[in-house]
């Protein structure tokens, strides 16, 4: 019998109230997803980053992220390590040749979807630390997150990922990453792109964070900025669930 993964998914929903005013519901459903039929990806966990604010936040997050990664491995479930731009370095790698190596599936047409825009303003690329110039700071996945050369694969291309799911039978996958904003809603491999093929996508709220500056609109703190994000997350294109679901504790 498979390990099963017990996940609070929270959406939100457009709803009409006691005064006929329309409002957005919270909702939460508990479901036990199948761990062997589960991905957990890493969205763009780098080694470095051109804003030093976006590395530390991330580095904050690194224990916790890689825990996460052993217990969905534990239990059964596949690990997607998905450092965009980095497959050089991951050339030679057992977890890279693993899902080249895979049979290439034609995903369906995207499902059409309202994409409203987003809730921050990152038209200055986010940085909330000063920097302006943004440049390439990463070569590879972020050191703290070990990778098994044995079960896990690396991409950070959107068909080669959606392929390995179904050639092995994946209907779910987990997100957690950086950054919300950007790279983990708008990658190839990561939630509008998967949300529109027709994969069951939830993203992990405590262990991402938004590239947004709060001299910006709306004009919140940062941690705010990323609330409001995993918020319209939630709206439009997929529940989110915490760490704890995964660990509890």
């Amino acid at each position: 019998m498979s390990n099963l993964l017990r996940l609070n998914l929270r959406s939100q929903y457009l709803v009409q109230d006691e005064g006929d005013h329309a409002s957005w519901q919270v909702q939460t459903s508990t479901q036990e997803w199948a761990a062997h039929q589960t991905a957990l990806l890493l969205c763009d966990v780098w080694n470095g980053h051109w804003c030093r604010g976006a590395v530390e936040r991330l580095d904050a997050m690194i224990e916790r992220m890689d825990a996460v990664v052993r217990a969905v491995r534990i239990a059964g479930g596949l690990i997607v390590h998905a450092p965009s731009d980095t497959m050089d370095f991951y050339a030679e790698a057992p977890a890279r040749q693993r899902v080249l190596a895979a049979p290439q599936v034609v995903p369906p047409p995207d499902a059409e979807r309202p994409d409203p825009p987003l809730p921050v303003d990152a038209s200055d690329h986010g940085s909330d630390t000063g920097e302006t110039e943004t440049y390439k700071a990463w070569n590879r996945q972020h050191p703290g997150i070990g990778i098994d050369p044995e079960r896990d694969i690396i991409s950070d291309e959107g068909t080669e990922v959606y392929s390995y799911l179904q050639h092995q039978g994946i209907a779910h996958l987990l997100i957690m990453g950086v950054h919300t904003n950007m790279c983990v809603l708008h990658r190839t491999f990561a939630i509008k792109q998967m949300v529109r093929w027709g994969v069951d996508v939830a993203l992990i709220r405590d262990l991402t964070d938004a590239m947004y500056n709060p001299a910006m609109p709306p004009y919140v703190s940062h941690d705010q900025g990323t609330s409001l994000v995993v918020k319209f997350i939630e709206k439009f294109w997929c529940p989110s669930v915490e760490s704890k679901d995964v660990i509890p504790y």
